[in-house]
């Protein structure tokens, strides 16, 4: 966690504090809580013409709570110091209630972080609708410029940041915010039976890291492009080469494979590989 967030003052930090001590108060051996803000502007762009222009903002608390190997979680949107003490009691309540979790309980607090190294996940430039207007325009133009391209599914631009406050009842307290920006269209090429659709964006914490829309259409229209014509392969054993895109995803089921909890429930395919090596040695992830 960074030690500033963009999004808010010191009064977070003192709303989640109250509600750990509301939790304890109530009957909770531990409890953790939490404020998510969010704030995003987004223009989206059709055919050469503004289709729609986004603007939210939000908090949401979150608590958890612990009685003995049980525990319950609760939410809220309102922050107001006369909802802590009801919002504490009725997670509480619940807890009480749930089946034991043997794995229940608060992280050590040898795993906390004592320090918090500035991050750099935000970028101080907060862009106008005007502005992402103009990106979203140049992407779908760029796109529609390429030969083959016969229709547009849209162009967007959006930007967002984000907070986070975390207490807990061992007397934790950290914060961390950031934002992020992006690019994105969709076209089709061909006409008929015979069209294609393909799209291409791009997305990063900071505007001077995006590529240009320009560029991101001329490669939206030329993937779709591409797809004319596809032909059948036989059936055979080729090596396989995965488009960048797709690389989250790829690594996204890694991810979920080695969460605490998907070991803990057994709900994992990695859940008898703890210290095993699972991929060949010239993978680093």
């Amino acid at each position: 966690m960074t030690s500033q967030s963009e999004l808010s003052g010191s009064s977070i930090e003192d709303v989640v504090a109250a509600l750990v001590k509301e939790a304890i108060k109530a009957g909770a051996d531990a409890a953790d809580a939490l404020v998510a803000e969010g704030i995003s502007h987004a223009a989206s762009f059709r055919l050469g013409k503004l289709e729609d222009i986004e603007c939210s903002e939000g908090q949401d608390l979150g608590l958890r709570v612990m009685v003995g190997q049980r525990k319950a979680a609760v939410s809220s949107s309102d922050l107001s110091r006369d909802g802590l003490q009801p919002l504490a009691e009725r997670a509480v309540a619940m807890a009480k209630l749930a089946p034991e979790d043997p794995w229940c309980g608060l992280a050590p607090d040898d795993r906390l972080a004592k320090d918090f190294p500035e991050l750099d996940l935000i970028d101080p430039v907060e862009p106008g609708s005007d502005h992402l207007i103009e990106l979203a325009r140049t992407a779908e133009e760029a796109a529609l410029a390429i030969e083959g391209v016969t229709n547009s599914g849209g162009a967007g631009a959006s930007w967002g940041r984000s907070g986070i406050v975390l207490a807990t009842s061992a007397g934790f307290v950290g914060r961390y915010g950031g934002t992020s920006q992006g690019v994105s269209v969709s076209v089709v090429a061909g006409e008929g039976a015979a069209m294609e659709r393909d799209y291409d964006f791009t997305q990063a914490r900071h505007a001077e890291d995006l590529e240009s829309a320009a560029n991101i259409g001329q490669s939206a229209g030329e993937r779709a492009v591409k797809r004319l014509n596809a032909r059948k392969m036989a059936s055979q054993s080729v090596p396989v080469v995965y488009d960048p895109r797709v690389s989250s995803g790829l690594v996204g089921h890694l991810a979920g494979a080695i969460s605490g909890s998907g070991i803990a429930r057994g709900s994992s395919f990695l859940k008898d590989a703890m210290g095993e090596q699972i991929f060949k040695a010239g993978l680093c992830i």
